[in-house]
């Protein structure tokens, strides 16, 4: 097998692991007496609906958000699809829709909220006072600035009508039970689409020091909503008395497939983390360096063996290319290592990198040579971050359209 083949079958089992259809069954309710209503969003939510759909044994009805192109085919439940990762009208409209579907609910009613990744975008419901167009500028600053996925959900909590807990406490006094997909680090319900089912300690306070942090000018009703907002529900707000949030799949598991496939094709795995963070181009001279210790000295493995990685890292834009987080990674990898005979994969998980149709790429050690031959400079191309204009021009990268899952960048480095 070429190590191109085995790093697409280490993604592969990633997907496999986190694939709502392989695993939902085994987290859910028992039927209420009352209506069971589905709610929810995420680029999983839809995969997440027609797996319910499958395994759940009486009546339902509701509505999720996803990513356009994400959907499945339901009977029951409504599939919306929006803009990710800039909120649009869909879903807006989505979302309150899915705020009336709440309303006037009893205690023997029975919430089932699909949350995973690409939620907080695609629930996109402004704070009254706020518009769409609000939000859509702030989240567009956000997304440029290497704020990291923490405190980009902190600020969008204090600004949206449905999330940090709010689409819960409107459920109330129904039970509610959330099953969540983990794309973040730390796998914190509250992070996870920004808590629609959770309750914030953060207040608006907090979300106006991210700004400042990253001097970012929101506009004007945006900072004048921060400065008088009464901010989320508390985690303990009585209204989140009947919640239960089921981590059901995440980063963690996925590494885990891909280790079990890695030892079973002869290639020592080891998981250095599935929370990492950092610019993503810092990351990659770090991963760099680590394979140069295993080349040098076998250290912390012998070869052949696999270096495993998930979590998130963030790309501030400063160029004019076409870029994402794990081809910017990849990219700086390469230079790092400077055609070492080092071969990696570096993939989201949800089958697109950034704005791109594309999940990732792959390099190995004659990856520079061929660029070079093209009429690439790397180093230029890293600085414009233009990576997925790099690996397309190689051949390179890795298309899969929508995995209809999420759990976040995975990533492989290979020393044989």
């Amino acid at each position: 097998m070429s190590e191109a083949a085995l790093l697409r079958r280490l993604f592969d089992a990633a997907l496999a692991a986190a694939d709502p259809a392989a695993m939902l069954k085994d987290f859910l309710p028992e039927p209420p007496k009352g209506r069971t209503i589905v709610v929810g969003g995420g680029k999983a939510s839809a995969r997440m609906a027609e797996a319910l759909e499958a395994a759940w044994d009486g009546p339902l009805e509701g509505l999720v958000v996803t990513r356009y192109g994400h959907a499945c085919p339901c009977e029951s439940i409504e599939i919306v699809e929006a803009a990710h990762p800039v909120p649009d009208a869909a879903g807006e409209a989505g979302a309150r829709r899915m705020l009336e579907m709440v309303s006037g609910l009893t205690e023997d009613d029975l919430v089932i909220a699909l949350i995973s990744g690409g939620g907080s975008a695609l629930l996109a419901l402004p704070e009254e006072g706020l518009t769409l167009a609000d939000k859509q500028a702030v989240n567009t600053a956000l997304l440029r600035s290497g704020a990291h996925i923490g405190e980009m959900n902190v600020v969008r909590k204090h600004l949206s009508a449905i999330k940090g807990g709010r689409l819960a406490a409107a459920c109330h006094p129904a039970r509610v039970v959330a099953l969540m997909i983990s794309d973040v680090p730390g796998d914190q319900p509250g992070v996870i689409a920004s808590g629609p089912t959770v309750g914030e300690a953060s207040t608006p306070a907090d979300a106006v020091a991210i700004l400042r942090k990253y001097a970012i000018d929101p506009p004007e009703a945006v900072a004048r909503h921060l400065e008088k907002s009464g901010g989320c529900p508390a985690p303990d707000d009585p209204l989140l008395a009947r919640v239960e949030n089921r981590l059901i799949a995440a980063p963690q598991m996925s590494l885990e497939a891909a280790a079990e496939t890695a030892l079973a094709a002869g290639v020592t795995p080891m998981i250095l983390g599935d929370a990492l963070e950092g610019e993503s181009r810092d990351v990659g001279i770090v991963m760099a360096g680590i394979a140069r210790q295993v080349l040098r000295h076998g250290q912390p493995l012998p070869r052949p063996c696999v270096l495993l990685s998930g979590g998130e890292t963030t790309v501030t834009v400063r160029g004019d290319g076409r870029g994402g987080r794990n081809v910017e990674f990849l990219l700086s990898l390469a230079i790092a290592l400077d055609g070492a005979p080092v071969h990696a994969i570096a993939c989201d998980t949800d089958g697109v990198d950034g704005a791109e149709e594309v999940a990732g790429a792959v390099i190995g050690p004659t990856t520079l040579a061929r660029a070079r031959e093209a009429g690439l400079v790397p180093a230029e191309e890293l600085a414009r971050n233009n990576g997925h204009g790099f690996f397309a021009a190689l051949g390179d990268q890795v298309v899969t359209g929508p995995t209809l899952t999420n759990v976040n960048d995975f990533r492989a480095v290979l020393v044989p």
